[in-house]
């Protein structure tokens, strides 16, 4: 025990010393009047009470000291805010300064000093007055004796934390997480509101009572209500304000100790685009001040109730669509069934005549009757496959289907099944390659699903590849068999991909072969794996390829003979191979009928049409072909038709972009345009005559009513030439993009097209002229563009070109040498050589690539450099097998006539 300080009057040098040091708090310990109190003058204190008085002052942490059977209590700084208004209460009995909590802290205190031993108490709660109000707090608190002289208990000392901040903090949390769960279960607006609300109802010391009120047409309505009878609010308002007093005089009470209700806020339910949802109408805790942090919790709830809302609104719509869509899709599924049945029956009363008079040789057909039999059993079998597979859907759709597995050698099946579609690959110029070997059992699958999945793959890489090649690869994956067709096609975007496999899906803008379908093929794939047990999946780069993956168990047989179900290449198989065949033959061009007076341009995607226009049209006329608008456009260029005979449905250059383009081309403006499509009615009329088409017929026709109109359109043109006195055009057409599809003839040479009733311009001499001529090597790489144009620019400014016409052709030659690094496949050289001649009247440029061109998607043709070129100069593009030399010629705006020699990039 320290010994007693010596005594000494009031306010001497050792009581003033023992309040020193203690801030606030010390000076009024030392101005107050301690020889009115039981404890008398600071002299006579004993030394126990100094020592913990000043231990209390010293510290930093709040303490709390009370001494003697009254309770007198001696505090720091730290302490002062936790009693507000209360202070200064030094050396006042802590049971009246804390009357309103003493409930809480009486028990702690006495049994601390009681027992001697320490309490602990973590967030006490605690009922305080310091506000002015009965305010809720949290406190950690420990009580410990306070031992006098003697060693007796004299007083009690307490260290405490507030940590109410903290304790509201985790609890709105905590309710906030709920009604983030609550708003996560998606349904229709009372029973999301409902579930909100039991939410809200976990969290009445903060939220005692609330309504909310959603937008009814401008009109605020009543939704839902939590703490209070929903029959005492109105069941509408206009003014959301009037809410927060009806709320209020509802004699309601919240907080733990359940005082009244007397505040209330309205808070809006706006999304953040603005649309107002309705208000939530919250009532606020009678023992918490509305502060800055209590209003932004209120706003975050709020916020929770928006964003379910939102989420449920937008949930709902997505599943009315999905359910519309579905709706949709059983009803075109149902549709096709439907006529599919219906279609069987009248094509089985075609093919079976026509087949059976091709194969009577008894009576043999003549050659034209046999060919034009032959083209209408092709077409028939091809219709007769759409027709089943329409009907596999519909059956699978209905749950019909089922797989019947027989013991199959799947490596031997497969590579026939891809056999039968060499020579239509071949065909199209593509390599195919099939690895197939041996696997370790067998494979239970049903042979003509696996069938229609092996060549609905391979039908897709023969239609969307034009260069390289197609692979199919067979391996054992432990307990089932992978089929990887890949391909080096156009590719998929990456947004497509996820839908690749629906049914009725279509890429837009997809450049492929002409082929008829549904839309299905793939989505069939997909369902037939399924039956199996299989999945497929597809992986793709756009303009690099794509590879599909078809997975199938080894499974178990359904069926013990093969009789029933044979395993080998159906007839349909072939038929499809054939068909496939066909399609990607060349036809040649056919002969100019002697006194041919005119030339018919036809353009179709589909080779048996082009077949059956041609045969109809060349006994009159002179007939040429072409498979899309994109290679139309570059035969009128190359020779300007009488009339264009076109189709509507093509890929890459439709129809209506082909004549919207011919018509925006001076020369091309007048040329006749008769417009064929399989959509019937008026309205595609009307649609065709606004385009601009001088005439418009639906397929079916009839052939003498085709080439009834084809001969009034030539001479109606004609006519009005005839009385105008128009001529021809004498300047460049305008030349496509490079890289059409199906051609595998050179670009035709853009020249000017003079009469031939008109005799040619006698030319004046060349006046002589410097040659300017330089030849660069470019690495090819998108950098060397940037090269390219320095170095022409030197050139051309060295030349004293027009500068007008020097842009012209930098912009010309950066665009050639742009197709050649982004198109030149697998070059035997990396590079680009470029050479330019400036001088004797003319302009040549030359880039040259050493490797083969691949199709071009939609997505990496600009054109921009084509436009250019045909605008003013002479374009020759001519690919070989060690590459591609685009030549630009035109003449010198300043300069002498174009002489004879051109340079060439070698």
């Amino acid at each position: 025990m320290a010994p007693d300080l010596p005594p000494g009057p009031e306010g001497s040098g050792a009581a003033t010393d023992l309040f020193a040091g203690g801030g606030e708090a010390g000076r009024l310990m030392a101005g107050h009047d301690w020889s009115a109190t039981p404890l008398g003058p600071v002299e006579r204190w004993p030394a126990s009470l100094r020592f913990a008085v000043r231990t209390v002052l010293a510290s930093r942490f709040p303490m709390v000291l009370t001494w003697g059977p009254q309770y007198l209590q001696f505090y720091n700084d730290g302490y002062a805010p936790f009693i507000g208004a209360k202070h200064p209460a030094i050396g006042e009995d802590i049971r009246i300064t804390l009357a309103e909590g003493w409930a809480a802290l009486e028990g702690p205190v006495e049994h601390a000093m009681a027992t001697r031993e320490a309490s602990w108490l973590p967030r006490l709660p605690l009922l305080l007055a310091r506000a002015g109000y009965r305010e809720e707090t949290y406190f950690t608190v420990s009580h410990a004796p306070a031992f006098g002289d003697d060693g007796r208990v004299a007083g009690m000392h307490a260290v405490c934390t507030e940590v109410t901040g903290e304790v509201l903090g985790e609890r709105r949390q905590q309710l906030l997480h709920d009604l983030s769960t609550a708003g996560a279960r998606f349904g229709d607006d009372e029973t999301l509101l409902s579930g909100l609300c039991e939410a809200l109802a976990t969290g009445p010391l903060d939220v005692p009572a609330a309504a909310v009120y959603l937008d009814d047409g401008g009109r605020l309505s009543r939704a839902a209500v939590v703490g209070c009878p929903a029959d005492r609010l109105p069941a509408g308002v206009d003014d959301p304000d009037e809410l927060t007093g009806r709320l209020t005089d509802l004699g309601l009470v919240g907080g733990p100790w359940q005082d009244p209700v007397t505040d209330a806020v309205v808070l809006p339910l706006t999304t953040v685009g603005g649309e107002r949802l309705g208000v939530l109408v919250a009532g606020t805790s009678p023992n918490r001040v509305l502060d800055a942090e209590y209003r932004t919790f209120l706003e975050l709830v709020a916020g929770q109730f928006v964003s379910a809302l939102g989420n449920a609104r937008a949930f709902a719509a997505e599943r009315r669509r999905a359910e519309s869509l579905a709706e949709l899709d059983r009803a075109k599924t149902a549709f096709f069934s439907d006529v599919s049945h219906e279609l069987r029956t009248p094509l089985t009363l075609l093919l079976g005549p026509i087949s059976d008079m091709l194969d009577d040789a008894s009576e043999p057909l003549p050659p034209g009757a046999r060919e034009q039999l032959t083209l209408a059993v092709r077409n028939g079998q091809r219709l007769q496959r759409l027709v089943n597979d329409l009907m596999d859907v519909a059956s699978i759709e209905a749950g019909r289907a089922n797989a019947v597995r027989v013991e199959t050698d799947l490596a031997d099946f497969t590579a026939e099944l891809a056999g039968v579609l060499r020579a239509a690959a071949e065909r199209a110029g593509l390599r195919l390659t099939v690895d197939c070997p041996p696997l370790p059992r067998p494979v239970h699958v049903d042979p003509r699903m696996w069938e229609k999945v092996v060549l609905n793959l391979l039908s897709n890489a023969v239609k969307y590849t034009f260069v390289g090649g197609i692979s199919v690869v067979l391996r054992d994956a432990g307990d089932g068999v992978t089929l990887t067709v890949a391909d080096t096609g156009i590719g998929i975007p990456a947004q497509e991909l996820p839908r690749v496999f629906d049914r009725f899906h279509r890429v837009p803008g997809s450049l492929g072969r002409h082929r008829e379908g549904t839309g299905i093929g793939l989505a069939l794939v997909r369902e037939l794996l399924a039956l199996h047990g299989g999945s497929v999946t597809v992986t793709s780069e756009p303009g690099q390829g794509s590879t599909f993956t078809a997975t199938v168990p080894y499974g178990s047989p359904d069926a013990s003979g093969d009789a029933d179900h044979p395993v080998g290449p159906s007839e349909v198989a072939r038929g499809t191979a054939e068909a496939w065949a066909a399609d990607v033959t060349p036809r040649e061009q056919p002969a100019v009928p002697a006194g041919a007076t005119a030339t018919v341009l036809v353009v179709d995607d589909n080779a048996d049409m082009r077949t059956y226009l041609t045969r109809l049209l060349s006994p009159v006329w002179a007939v040429r072909t072409c498979t899309n608008g994109e290679e139309a456009l570059a035969a009128v260029a190359e020779e300007l038709p009488d009339v264009v005979l076109t189709d509507v449905m093509m890929p890459r250059v439709d129809g209506f972009e082909l004549l919207r383009r011919l018509r925006a081309d001076p020369a091309t403006r007048d040329v006749p345009v008769i417009m064929l499509t399989a959509r019937a009615g008026q309205e595609a009329a009307v649609e065709g005559f606004a385009a601009g088409a001088d005439d418009y017929l639906a397929k079916p026709f009839q052939a003498a009513e085709l080439i009834a109109r084809v001969r009034v359109t030539i001479e109606r043109a004609r006519g009005r030439r005839e009385a105008t006195g128009e001529d021809l055009p004498t300047r460049p057409l305008t030349l496509p993009a490079a890289g059409r599809p199906g051609r595998t003839s050179p670009s035709p040479h853009v020249r000017d097209l003079v009469p031939s009733s008109r005799p040619p311009a006698v030319a004046p001499p060349p006046a002589p002229a410097q040659v300017h001529y330089e030849r660069w090597r470019f690495p090819a790489t998108p950098q060397s563009v940037a090269a390219l144009r320095r170095a022409l620019r030197r050139l051309f400014a060295s030349a004293e070109l027009d500068e007008d016409q020097a842009y012209d052709l930098l912009l010309a030659a950066c665009e050639a040498v742009t197709n050649a690094v982004e198109h030149a496949q697998e070059p035997t050289e990396p590079f680009v050589d470029v050479a330019a001649e400036v001088g004797g009247g003319r302009v040549v440029i030359t880039v040259r690539d050493h490797g083969q061109w691949r199709e071009r998607v939609p997505s990496m043709d600009r054109g921009r450099g084509s436009t250019l070129m045909s605008a003013f100069a002479d374009i020759t593009a001519v690919p070989g097998p060690e590459g591609t030399t685009v030549t630009i010629r035109a003449p010198r705006t300043d300069d002498a006539p174009e002489a004879d020699t051109p340079a060439e990039a070698g």
